[in-house]
């Protein structure tokens, strides 16, 4: 009798891993929700401990395992590091909610940084149209420089949402994320990933709320995704290549950003960004480049193709001499007597139109020691919001335009007896990849 009673239990038990047992099955699949492991989803309980046993489950199982995140529910989760590497793949189904504790004062010291932080992981994918709430507003309060405001924790040590860090084969799609302390999405040394089809947001007023940023990663795609944040929508740093961003829309924010490249003499070395079929509406930026003037390193081969401009207060800008009061080491710049070592050169600016909040579209802000390089227009038309024209800055810039340019382009003719001379290719420029080169799709 007991037997008879438990046959149904054993059979429920074993229905996750039936694959194994279907006719041409070659690997395990395991179907393992959070409530499973004890979480209560309420959006009071502390369901961390859950999430940590329900990850270190998934991770030890072989095969591919699905990890739910239960639909009609709220999960509390705390700052956590979810560690790999794993055994096999892991599908994070997240179709409920995941949220943030509100108040600062509830993070620890330790906490600093970080929220919900994966780590060393292969074979990773978020979707489940759920969302990821880091209900910021407290963290924001803090941020303020008024004496008067409110401080918790120093704006500084805000979390990134979602943390992916020395990752390979990462997919994040189909799901929200918003209102984050800090960062929403933050790829660190990440290889071979996808963040499509997701709707990134917070308020206007929200600093530094990020929508993306990849830093030193590599073979990185960004597509159909709406970004509308206090921070840049996307922003790309360190050493990173291989960059695809596509059928965005960007707005409110900052806009895209390539840098701040060199921060305290680090060597960054950006290449092979592609962006296009992107909308950026009413952001405080467009298309922007900035590297520091004691930095090295260099960002080439960046194009920026087929792109529309709503409201934008500096649609086009290039700034060799970016500085922050986080850059406060200021000695020599990677050996050179004087200004920015950062190279830019290869910048294509194809099918650029819009509008513009203010009279001048473009800015092109190059230094003394290392001019901008290799700059081409081809059919940018920028009027102001009022259909008045707009006009172009150029210092040290030099390029060449192709076709009707809207403002009229300033860049200087190419002169590369003249450009060798005082700006020599950056260091770390790959090999094979030389000035005399054709250019080719980037």
């Amino acid at each position: 009798m007991a037997l008879r009673a438990r046959t149904p239990l054993l059979l429920a038990a074993l229905a996750g891993a039936v694959a194994l047992l279907l006719p041409g099955a070659v690997e395990a699949r395991v179907l393992l929700s959070l409530d499973d492991f004890g979480a209560v989803g309420d959006g009071i309980a502390n369901d961390t401990q859950a999430l940590v046993d329900a990850w270190k489950a998934a991770c030890a199982t072989g095969g591919t395992t699905y990890l739910n995140v239960p639909a009609g529910k709220s999960y509390q989760i705390w700052p956590v590091t979810l560690a790999g590497p794993c055994r096999g793949e892991i599908k994070l189904m997240i179709s409920g909610n995941i949220i943030a504790p509100e108040d600062p004062e509830e993070w620890s010291d330790g906490d600093q940084g970080r929220w919900l932080h994966f780590s060393g992981v292969g074979d990773l994918s978020l979707s489940g149209g759920g969302i990821v709430d880091g209900r910021g507003q407290q963290w924001w309060a803090g941020s303020c420089d008024d004496e008067n405001c409110t401080k918790y924790r120093p704006y500084e040590v805000a979390p990134m949402a979602l943390h992916f860090e020395d990752c390979r084969d990462v997919s994040v799609k189909g799901i929200t994320v918003q209102n984050s302390q800090r960062q929403h999405l933050v790829f660190t040394r990440c290889h071979d990933v996808e963040a499509n089809y997701l709707r990134v947001t917070s308020p206007e007023y929200s600093p530094g709320t990020v929508g993306v940023l990849v830093v030193s990663s590599t073979d990185v795609h960004i597509k159909h995704d709406l970004f509308s944040v206090g921070g840049d929508c996307v922003s790309i740093v360190g050493n990173s290549s291989d960059i695809r961003l596509r059928a965005i829309s960007c707005g409110p924010g900052l806009g895209i950003s390539i840098g701040g490249l060199g921060e305290n003499q680090s060597n960054d070395m950006i290449h092979k960004i592609k962006m296009d079929t992107m909308l950026l509406s009413n952001t405080k930026n467009g298309l922007r480049i900035k590297t520091y003037e004691n930095g090295c390193g260099y960002a080439r081969k960046v194009k920026f193709a087929h792109i529309t401009m709503r409201n934008v207060a500096n649609p086009i800008v290039i700034d060799q001499h970016y500085y922050s009061a986080s850059n406060s080491n200021r000695g020599t710049p990677c050996g050179t007597p004087s200004a920015s070592a950062v190279a830019v050169e290869k910048i294509k600016y194809i099918d650029i139109t819009g509008t513009s909040a203010t009279e001048r579209a473009v800015t092109f802000a190059c230094s003394d020691a290392m001019p901008c390089r290799r700059l081409y227009l081809d059919g940018v038309n920028l009027k102001t919001v009022g259909g008045g024209s707009t006009s172009a800055y150029c210092y040290q810039a030099f390029g060449k335009q192709v076709g009707d340019v809207l403002p009229e382009s300033c860049l200087g003719k190419e002169k590369e007896d003249f450009l060798r001379l005082q700006a020599p290719t950056a260091a770390g420029t790959p090999q094979g990849d030389t000035e005399d080169e054709e250019d080719d799709d980037w």
